[in-house]
């Protein structure tokens, strides 16, 4: 039976990834080697990295626009650290959007580093809408948000324009949509959410912002160090990196982030219609603000639990329960779920209606 994986991360990727991964882990480009074991300076991997780095940056429209793209260790909660290390000035402040489980972590880890500003938080609903009409404090040394909220199943839909620095953590809806990615002057995204295996992160760093906090940093969390090493100061994660290349390429070749902006937009309109037509479901988020990546939603009768879940796992679904912050349901629509993986979820929900 064919499975259909709504795992909100690490996520589904193109079955053309896992052939090519397949047979890399076997024989990497015809080298007698396995991907698992080549040096990550040989030439094979050397050429992986430049390609990844340099097509991360074009699938964003940031080609010669002076940023770049850094693949590192300790997923998006290093960079909760390393983004105030590298930015927040001695005596400083920095301001942060607090719109989820993932935002309150990088709250927490600048306020290490100095006064750090709540703009804005939609904590006392559950984080079930993205906080508005906030202001950032003119003398922030930077300004944080969460683009994406995989746990609650919210979006941002706009971004500030702003007189200073702004820093997104964009793991779960890298890659998802068009936006004017010049706007940021980091993006970070832990690379299991939408664009490969749990084990590296990708940073896009424009540079002139980097070298003014006047801290010492520790180097191994210095980005201008990375930059300068090309993602090879230390051992970088090199089947994940070599996985995340391979997804990057598909997404090229799919027509770029324009392309399956339209895809993703049409599933989370399937989902999210049958979601508001169907008597039995309701959806978890605020209606503005809904995810395009994570659909929450919940049934508006318990005792029908048992039954649906019985019917979903039976329809060959993985992964839908829904976090334990929410409960209830979620289904997570990465950029390599078809549309006809979603059909089977709302055939499902019609099914329990037509049953119930």
């Amino acid at each position: 039976m064919k499975k259909h994986n709504y795992s909100a991360g690490p996520c589904i990727l193109p079955q053309e990834v896992f052939d090519k991964s397949a047979q890399a882990i076997l024989n990497f480009n015809d080298s007698g080697l396995s991907i698992l074991e080549i040096s990550h300076r040989s030439k094979d991997f050397v050429a992986v990295m430049d390609e990844a780095r340099s097509l991360a940056l074009e699938l964003l429209g940031l080609e010669d626009k002076g940023y770049k793209a850094l693949f590192l260790a300790g997923g998006a909660s290093l960079e909760f650290l390393m983004v105030p290390y590298n930015l927040m000035k001695e005596g400083g402040k920095a301001a942060y959007l607090d719109s989820g489980t993932w935002a309150s972590g990088a709250i927490k880890e600048a306020k290490f580093f100095g006064e750090t500003v709540v703009v804005a938080s939609s904590k006392e609903e559950n984080y079930n809408n993205i906080p508005k009409g906030y202001s950032v404090p003119a003398d922030a040394d930077y300004f944080h948000c969460t683009s994406n909220n995989t746990i609650f199943g919210t979006q941002m839909k706009e971004f500030p324009s702003l007189d200073m620095p702004i820093v997104c953590d964009m793991s779960s809806d890298i890659f998802s949509r068009v936006l004017d990615f010049s706007k940021f002057d980091i993006i970070y995204a832990g690379a299991q959410k939408n664009m490969g295996p749990a084990g590296t992160t990708l940073v896009i760093v424009k540079e002139e912002i980097l070298g003014k906090s006047g801290r010492i940093i520790p180097s191994i969390l210095d980005y201008e160090k990375h930059i300068k090493a090309e993602s090879m100061y230390n051992t970088p994660a090199v089947f994940p990196v070599y996985a995340s290349l391979l997804t990057l390429q598909w997404l090229k070749k799919l027509g770029g982030v324009a392309a399956v902006e339209k895809l993703n937009n049409a599933k989370a309109e399937l989902l999210y219609n049958e979601i508001d037509r169907n008597p039995l479901f309701k959806g978890a988020a605020a209606v503005e603000d809904r995810s395009n990546m994570n659909a929450t939603f919940l049934l508006n009768d318990a005792a029908h639990t048992e039954t649906f879940d019985t019917m979903w796992k039976a329809a060959g679904i993985s992964g839908i329960p829904g976090h334990r912050s929410v409960g209830g349901y979620r289904a997570s629509m990465y950029n390599a779920m078809p549309i006809e993986s979603v059909q089977v979820l709302v055939d499902v929900m019609k099914a329990l209606e037509k049953a119930i």
